[in-house]
């Protein structure tokens, strides 16, 4: 998705009165916002696998927030934050599996960590699990 599919979504939920799913999308379009900025400094565009990215970093720091919540008792936040990570979810694209990260492995010349994580790393960004890659990858 785009910045602005984001921004019109974001729209459309205010329209519904949906309080957490306005939230989860401004955390997005705040993150996507600041990289677009960092991206022009430096003479780039920011591209569908940057957008995985900070969806899926997003969906972590809501979900550590959420722990947070959980261990201080605070009921009504973690109810909130849990709806904002599923909002997140619907958004993040689905990553392959272990079957599917084992069958482009081998597909690969060189089976090497540093060459298969590279290969991951340009290629799938945002598709692939890097730690389950890591761990195929090894052999673990």
């Amino acid at each position: 998705m785009t910045l602005e599919q984001f921004k019109k979504a974001k729209i459309d939920a205010m329209k519904q009165k949906d309080k957490d799913r306005v939230s989860a999308l401004n955390v997005i379009i705040t993150k996507a916002m600041a990289l677009t900025i960092e991206k022009r400094a430096v003479g780039q565009e920011l591209l569908e696998s940057d957008i995985d990215t900070l969806l899926q970093k997003a969906e972590k720091e809501l979900s550590e927030e959420r722990e947070g919540f959980i261990k201080a008792g605070r009921e009504e936040n973690v109810i909130s934050l849990t709806n904002q990570i599923e909002v997140i979810k619907e958004y993040l694209p689905k990553l392959l599996s272990a079957e599917e990260i084992k069958a482009i492995i081998d597909t690969l010349e060189d089976k090497s960590i540093p060459s298969v994580m590279k290969h991951f790393k340009q290629n799938y960004q945002g598709k692939a699990d890097m730690r389950l890659v890591n761990a195929i990858a090894s052999g673990k």
